[in-house]
């Protein structure tokens, strides 16, 4: 199997050398980037590509790694118990599997992707260690041991909201997605625009990457919020010359609300619009 990204997925030669050498291990792949970068749609791409079924596991601030692997709700056992349910004689019936209980049984392999792992709490990471590394876990309440069919490609994403732990890190493959260069974004406008003006794309593109250079910017705009503003200037008909402004550092681009995400960064552009008009006035 050799992922090339897909028709839907522009993949870098980068990460596509970081995808291929991480199924070839068969080790997790650590992927992280600004959001919207494409983390969590890569995994959905490399099942797609190699069609195979894609086992998501969404992780949480309260999510813990022992629910990865399965539950035991004693809650549901001791309320059947108390209303005579036979079902309480069989301790499986209470047993929930988890995503990596799903990913090491499946028939065919499967794309396991563990997303956002660093929202969770600090420990998360290593309390998979021995799980990921050695494919299988103890089932303490049925005293079965579940062990993988063959090791799953496992696509892990990060938002570097915290540090994580080097022993885990040491276990993965690990890559980072850079934002994409103007060839790249180009390439990307294309896959969802494919009809677009070209001068349209050109002059949104210009304003798009000088507003992630402002200095002061809390949160820079990302690939899925310029498909967003493209989307919406198309769908107003938006004129060309109102995106041919003489100086778009200072100016609040039309139908902002697509790139800038906070009030701070509208007043940073407001107060840079007001202290353009005066200088220029």
């Amino acid at each position: 199997m050799r992922f090339e990204g897909t028709r839907d997925y522009i993949a870098t030669e980068d990460l596509q050398v970081a995808v291929n050498a991480a199924v070839t291990l068969r080790r997790p792949l650590l992927v992280k980037g600004e959001p919207g970068t494409g983390k969590t749609v890569l995994a959905h791409e490399i099942a797609k590509a190699i069609k195979a079924p894609l086992i998501e596991w969404h992780v949480k601030s309260t999510t813990k790694a022992q629910q990865g692997l399965y539950e035991y709700d004693a809650v549901a056992r001791l309320r059947d118990g108390q209303l005579g349910d036979e079902r309480v004689h069989d301790i499986s019936n209470y047993i929930r599997k988890g995503k990596l209980w799903e990913a090491f049984e499946s028939p065919e392999l499967p794309v396991l992707l563990i997303d956002e792992i660093d929202k969770a709490d600090i420990e998360f990471p290593n309390d998979l260690l021995l799980e990921l590394d050695r494919m299988r876990f103890y089932v303490y309440e049925t005293k079965q041991e579940i062990e993988a069919r063959e090791r799953p490609i496992v696509v892990i994403t990060s938002n570097n909201e915290k540090e994580l732990p080097d022993a885990f890190l040491r276990r993965c493959f690990f890559h980072y997605i850079k934002f994409p260069d103007r060839e790249t974004m180009q390439a990307i406008v294309d896959v969802h625009f494919p009809d677009i003006q070209k001068m349209l794309v050109s002059k949104a593109m210009d304003i798009f990457y000088e507003v992630r250079e402002v200095p002061g910017l809390k949160k820079k705009p990302s690939t899925s919020e310029l498909l967003d503003w493209l989307k919406l200037l198309l769908h107003e008909d938006m004129p060309l010359e109102v995106l041919q402004s003489r100086d778009p550092k200072t100016l609040i681009p039309p139908l902002h609300g697509a790139l800038l995400k906070n009030e701070q960064d509208v007043m940073l552009f407001e107060r840079l619009a007001f202290m353009s008009r005066r200088q220029g006035g």
